[in-house]
């Protein structure tokens, strides 16, 4: 367990605790933009599982048995972690910039795409 008191097992396990977050918060706004936030669930799973994946290969002691460089395989992982969240926020940042247009362009109602409950779990999804 003493991986969790080094800056890298901090860093896993935020990573794991944000995901869960992102993934919770974007499922329930009930994705109204499937092709947005669809790569923002992909990433927040994935992430997700490969997190507590590398997070267990160190905690069951299975990085003693490999000949890896683990320094360079965590910066790699937390480096590749970032480009995707990067890219995850810039598209649920769209997704909450698109709330004040309508659903539907060609109905008379006026049925936004994110609902003001939607909307708020949006920005919190985003930051």
């Amino acid at each position: 367990l003493e991986i969790l008191r080094t800056f890298s097992g901090a860093v896993i396990f935020l990573e794991i605790l944000f995901g869960t977050i992102v993934w919770i918060l974007v499922a329930s706004t009930g994705v109204p933009l499937p092709l947005l936030q669809g790569w923002v669930m992909f990433v927040a799973v994935t992430a997700w599982f490969l997190s507590i994946v590398f997070l267990s290969v160190f905690l069951f002691g299975y990085a003693n048995r490999f000949a890896v460089n683990w320094n360079q395989a965590d910066f790699i992982f937390h480096g590749a972690t970032f480009v995707f969240y990067f890219g995850a926020f810039l598209l649920q940042a769209a997704t909450t910039s698109l709330h004040h247009f309508p659903r539907k362009f060609n109905s008379t109602t006026q049925e936004r795409i994110l609902s003001g409950r939607e909307y708020n779990i949006s920005i919190a999804a985003s930051v």
